[in-house]
């Protein structure tokens, strides 16, 4: 992008430059209609309203069971953990996500590209869709550490250059989900208002914000508001199953200290009419691992 054009573009949701502020969404939620995909009418309003939707049984148990043996396959290599896209905890030295895995991964890479799943996000968005991001998250028993209040957008926006609020995340359960281990929690309705954070990206923020949320963390007060105003639903459920949720959505999970772990595989998707382009609020775009620029239509 020249100079000419980063100065003339307008940015619809403006963060990290002032006081904190809540913003009108300005973008469509659903794209696509009944006919599109997979989703029925009462599907594509639930998301509508909630920002979200719980997919039971997405995969098979012989999927599954595949999925999970490449979990921990990648946890124990040597060489995926020495990689920069595998992300450790300082304190346990337990792996906490591997960014990418669609691509480190052939099993993870079929099910990025699954019908059942890209499917689903083209009905959502409108258009084809691009992998945006793509990580598996681990929530060890015992030691899984939480994951702050936070809207994805803002910081795909902020970092990535990320334009509108065009991306699906879906969260595809590898263990069994419960109130107690540290689920997926969403505020629902919280996806139609943008929550515009105050302060600026510190250099290379991504480096601390994969393991611990910073810049781009709603203000308590802003959070206290939208949690009596939306409630908190916690969203429990069995292994294979799936979450779509809003790149808007507030969401959060808290650690687990109990002896049941939890992890999926996370992957985004963005509508190829809503590409990146230069970061809105950093000095440098994070890396490709995190951010892709591969805009190449999923499935």
């Amino acid at each position: 992008m020249t100079a000419t054009a980063e100065q003339n573009r307008i940015d619809t949701y403006p963060t990290r430059g002032g006081e904190a502020r809540v913003l009108p969404r300005e973008d469509k939620v659903v794209w696509g209609g009944e006919a599109d995909g997979p989703l029925d009418q009462a599907a594509l309003d639930h998301y509508e309203a909630t920002g979200y939707l719980a997919i039971d049984e997405l995969v098979t148990p012989a999927e599954l069971e595949e999925l999970r043996a490449e979990l921990e396959r990648l946890s124990a290599d040597p060489a995926v953990r020495a990689d920069e896209r595998c992300i450790v905890e300082a304190k346990s030295q337990e792996v906490r996500s591997v960014f990418e895995v669609h691509k480190i991964s052939e099993v993870f890479k079929r099910i990025a590209n699954d019908p059942r799943v890209v499917g689903r996000a083209r009905q959502l968005l409108g258009s084809d869709v691009y992998i945006h991001q793509s990580r598996v998250n681990f929530k060890p028993g015992f030691e899984g550490k939480e994951f702050m209040w936070h809207s994805d957008f803002e910081t795909w926006h902020a970092e990535d250059g990320m334009p509108g609020m065009r991306a699906v995340s879906i969260s595809i359960s590898l263990t069994d989900n419960y109130s107690f281990n540290g689920p997926l929690m969403i505020m629902p309705g919280s996806h139609k208002e943008y929550v515009s954070c105050d302060g600026a990206t510190p250099e290379d923020n991504y480096k601390k914000s994969l393991v611990m949320q910073g810049a781009g963390t709603p203000d308590k007060a802003t959070l206290t508001e939208f949690a009596n105003r939306y409630g908190i639903d916690v969203l429990e459920g069995k292994a294979g199953g799936a979450i779509m949720f809003d790149s808007n959505c507030m969401h959060a999970s808290n650690g687990n200290v109990t002896p049941f772990p939890r992890s999926n595989v996370f992957i985004v998707f963005n509508s190829v009419e809503n590409a990146a382009q230069e970061p809105y609020a950093a000095a440098a775009p994070r890396p490709e691992f995190i951010g892709s620029t591969d805009f190449t239509p999923a499935g």
